[in-house]
């Protein structure tokens, strides 16, 4: 089980008692905090896509440390110009605990295109024809035994299933 939230700014894959490094929260070290913006969850059978975010979802986490992360050099140069800068950067970190993962199920991506194939072949009569492809319509044409359905076009076929 997984799920990538949205923390500071930031997209992160996480799974249960799982530690990541993130930008400097505001919260005091002890502190529980939860996320609301999860963009997508997968319990192991089903993924759920938000569209951007999943509704009801949310990952809960808990403020272990805030630290320094390692210094970086950032230095500049110009050849033959004497022009030299060079500076240091140590980014402030806090460091959480995902403590667990929490989603709605109301949005799945696998089972929600599903469903809507069926009811278009179980409404055949009641449904306008002209928004199938002419490779639907030929499927149609041959289960209900119409002949000669091969060589004619999209609207004789809409045409000789709606009799």
């Amino acid at each position: 089980m997984y799920a990538i939230v949205e923390i500071a700014g930031q997209q992160f894959k996480v799974t249960k008692d799982q530690k990541v490094f993130v930008h400097r929260l505001k919260e005091d070290e002890g502190a529980s905090i939860s996320f609301d913006k999860v963009l997508l969850f997968n319990d192991g059978n089903t993924t759920t896509l938000g569209a951007p975010a999943i509704d009801g979802a949310k990952v809960d986490a808990k403020v272990l440390k805030h630290l320094k992360g390692d210094k970086i050099i950032v230095f500049k140069k110009k050849r033959r110009k004497g022009y030299k800068k060079k500076n240091g950067h140590r980014q402030y970190l806090t460091e959480i605990q995902i403590e667990g993962l929490f989603g709605s199920g109301s949005k799945s991506s696998s089972k929600k295109a599903e469903p809507k194939k069926e009811e278009a072949k179980k409404d055949d009569g009641k449904q306008d024809l002209s928004k199938n492809t002419v490779a639907e319509l030929k499927e149609m044409a041959k289960a209900q035994g119409l002949e000669g359905y091969s060589s004619l076009k999209k609207a004789e076929l809409i045409e000789a299933l709606s009799k």
